[in-house]
């Protein structure tokens, strides 16, 4: 069975049949298993991924403490950094992972992730439209294939400045445009079409804004670029990891500390969370600073758009990613039990959209907030759903729509 980089909307590798054994030109493949491990090991970071925005959207409320809780606590916002920063690591498998496609093949490689991106901005569209009380990610992230596309020649030295830089920059430019937009800034034909994001939602005010969350896609190409078979690489990957996670956490923990006035003015301009900010510097359920003053940028918990916010949450995803490479290629028993979880990474897209329209479908309305067993049956059923599915398809439902909808790009010469 060979790989192929369109399977899914995430250019995830088909995941093997039970009892198969992948094979090269010269024959099964007897090499360590990390050539094929690595890509495997992506498909096992998408579905924790899967699972940690479930988590976020039909589990229970972490404000309500305790084990669960604080295991609720650890998904919102750390998965949707961690599928932002796996849409680069993708753009790059269908654009030529370590070497960019040239030629016809680069053009139309080129091709499909544009058409990748429409259908994911329309799909964002649709769902959101739908009603439910999830804010969809699919239209940002088809934004973001379409913004960082132009980069993707480059290598990964290039594209981690780059992705520094943003980090370093582009959340104090988004502070500055936020406070020039007025308060009905994304009205008019910007907001089209009705309730769902218009284009200044998802470039600056929306629960993604682009403009804050390109940096995670750009820090996945450039760890694509990389040798992920040579451990030196993962180690150093790994270590990479952890230092941003300590740097972004650690160093939002001490600004809101030694910066006099910085904890009571958050106290006093936090929305939509609980009434102490004393956890402002990783967790997000003291709320969200609202814009009206500079402060807000000390802290480091998901979704507040901040420098501290996307240095740690990038090292958070690059050290899930490393683990899952690194336990699909040393444990085999944990890649045969982890199969399930693989095959749910492997139609992400599927797995996505079907539990927006099941929330729909349920009428579930208060987000997060349904009991534990509401969130351990739409694991349940999507785990069992994909590894029935793998063992007779190669894609995904979803995914295979969208590879006939790329097959135009095929007729570029």
């Amino acid at each position: 069975m060979t790989q192929n980089a369109d399977d899914s909307v995430l250019a995830a590798p088909t995941v093997p049949r039970p009892g198969t054994v992948r094979t090269t030109p010269a024959g099964p493949a007897q090499s360590p298993p990390s050539s094929t491990g690595r890509l495997i090991g992506v498909d096992l970071a998408r579905g924790l991924a899967v699972f940690g925005m479930y988590a976020a959207h039909v589990g229970p409320d972490p404000s309500q403490g305790g084990f669960t809780g604080h295991v609720m606590e650890l998904a919102h916002g750390r998965a949707s950094a961690l599928f932002a920063f796996l849409a680069g690591f993708s753009i790059m498998l269908m654009t030529g992972r370590r070497t960019p496609k040239t030629g016809r093949a680069g053009r139309q490689a080129v091709a499909k992730v544009v058409i990748r991106a429409l259908v994911l901005l329309a799909l964002g569209t649709a769902l959101t439209m739908i009603g439910t009380s999830v804010e969809v990610i699919l239209a940002f992230y088809g934004l973001y294939f379409l913004l960082v596309l132009p980069l993707h020649r480059l290598g990964a030295r290039a594209l981690a400045i780059i992705a520094a830089a943003g980090a370093l920059v582009l959340p104090q430019i988004l502070y500055v445009v936020q406070h020039a937009l007025p308060a009905d800034g994304a009205a008019g034909i910007w907001a089209w079409p009705a309730d769902a994001d218009g284009i200044v939602s998802l470039l600056f005010t929306g629960s993604y804004p682009a403009l804050t969350w390109i940096p995670f896609v750009i820090a996945g190409m450039a760890v694509a670029r990389l040798d992920l078979a040579a451990t030196a690489v993962r180690v150093r990957l790994a270590l990479t990891g952890v230092r941003l996670a300590v740097l972004g956490y650690a160093g939002s923990w001490l600004a809101l500390h030694l910066v006099p006035g910085a904890m009571s003015r958050l106290s006093e301009v936090s929305w939509g969370g609980g009434s102490t900010v004393s956890s402002a510097w990783w967790s997000d359920t003291w709320g969200y600073p609202d814009g009206s003053t500079p402060a807000g940028l000390l802290v480091a918990s998901p979704h507040s758009e901040t420098t501290l916010s996307i240095v740690a949450n990038t090292g958070v995803a690059i050290a899930v990613l490393v683990g899952c490479l690194a336990a699909v290629d040393a444990f085999p028993r944990f890649h045969r039990l982890a199969r399930p979880v693989i095959a749910v990474g492997s139609m992400s897209l599927t797995a996505y959209v079907l539990h927006i329209a099941a929330i729909r479908f349920l009428g579930i309305e208060e987000l997060p907030g349904p009991a534990l067993h509401v969130l351990l049956g739409f694991i349940a059923a999507m785990t069992v759903f994909a590894a029935l599915w793998s063992r007779r398809f190669r894609r995904g439902p979803l995914e295979w729509l969208l590879g006939k909808a790329t097959k135009p790009a095929e007729l570029i010469r």
